[in-house]
């Protein structure tokens, strides 16, 4: 660890008048106590935009949400984003099964490894909401990384180097893991997995392979917030560079990015929803429950083009 929790952090509850902030972590992250979310109203919607904003991840415990809760909960965020998955479930097309069965001898599990939801879409998702249905008795947790306090927290120096440069995203890592590594299955990754039998990918997949490329530095739309956009799931190079010059860069980006002091993590439990700001941090789940079965549910919003340091 480089760093330890120190003046930069700034995770503190802001008093709200509708709800009460429990933060999760010095660095990011906070439990939002006492709203119901399918029926929350304007001002406490305000404020919980306000909560998500400055904490990078909020969560609410005790909910009781069907399918059609969680779009309507999810839609007043915007629109939704195109998913890189999955279609989504029948009469649902915008909300995502997340599910891992009790015999899936899986080595790989979806959303392992370091990453930013899907940045190698021209248009990434700009929040991911995840609602636990099932979860298994111990393991399975979450854990994110504050990508914009890991911004903050590097030299000047290094902040004007890292503002020139562009990233290339692409799915074309966690394909080939994910076809060596996963039994074919109807989940996102052993759909992938599935591919392994075909002569030739689909154009979808064609399409997210080629990727797109991004600023490693980009600013939020709303805050105003600097944060790296960069991870070691998807970031494949940077532009203009060759491998081997990017290859070094990237980790110790990505290295800084995800040491403990800028984390926080979740212990999943039956009726919590999560939600998080892609913009702003980075997150991974575990494979670590082998043997219990693990359901959850995802909705993702639109995002725009990541915009660069003007």
């Amino acid at each position: 660890m480089h760093l330890h929790p120190t003046g930069q952090f700034n995770n503190d509850a802001r008093p709200y008048r509708h709800f009460t902030v429990r933060p999760l972590a010095a660095a990011m992250g906070a439990e939002i106590v006492g709203v119901d979310l399918r029926t929350v109203q304007d001002a406490a919607f305000g404020e919980l935009q306000d909560a998500l904003y400055h904490h990078k991840m909020i969560y609410v415990r005790d909910q009781m949400l069907t399918h059609s809760d969680q779009e309507a909960f999810s839609q007043r965020w915007g629109q939704f984003a195109e998913d890189a998955y999955t279609s989504g479930i029948a009469g649902h097309p915008n909300v995502h099964p997340l599910i891992k069965e009790a015999d899936d001898p899986s080595t790989m599990v979806f959303g392992s490894g370091w990453h930013t939801d899907s940045p190698f879409l021209p248009k990434p998702p700009s929040l991911t909401i995840l609602y636990a249905v099932e979860v298994p008795p111990w393991g399975g947790d979450t854990i994110w990384a504050n990508s914009a306090l890991a911004y903050a927290s590097l030299s000047d120096t290094y902040r004007k180097i890292l503002s020139k440069l562009q990233v290339h995203f692409s799915l074309r890592d966690v394909l080939r893991s994910a076809q060596s590594a996963v039994k074919p299955s109807d989940s996102p990754i052993g759909k992938l997995a599935a591919t392994r039998a075909l002569h030739d990918l689909p154009e979808h997949l064609q399409r997210k392979i080629e990727g797109s490329v991004h600023p490693l530095v980009r600013v939020h739309p709303v805050t105003g917030e600097r944060a790296l956009y960069v991870d070691d799931t998807y970031a494949v190079g940077i532009a203009g560079m060759t491998l081997e010059e990017s290859a070094p860069l990237l980790k110790f980006i990505t290295e800084h990015l995800t040491q403990p002091a800028f984390t926080c993590r979740l212990r999943w439990a039956a009726g919590t929803l999560a939600m998080w700001d892609n913009r702003l941090c980075v997150h991974q789940a575990f494979n670590d429950y082998a043997g219990h079965r693990r359901e959850l549910y995802r909705t993702t919003m639109a995002g725009e083009v990541p915009q660069s340091i003007a």
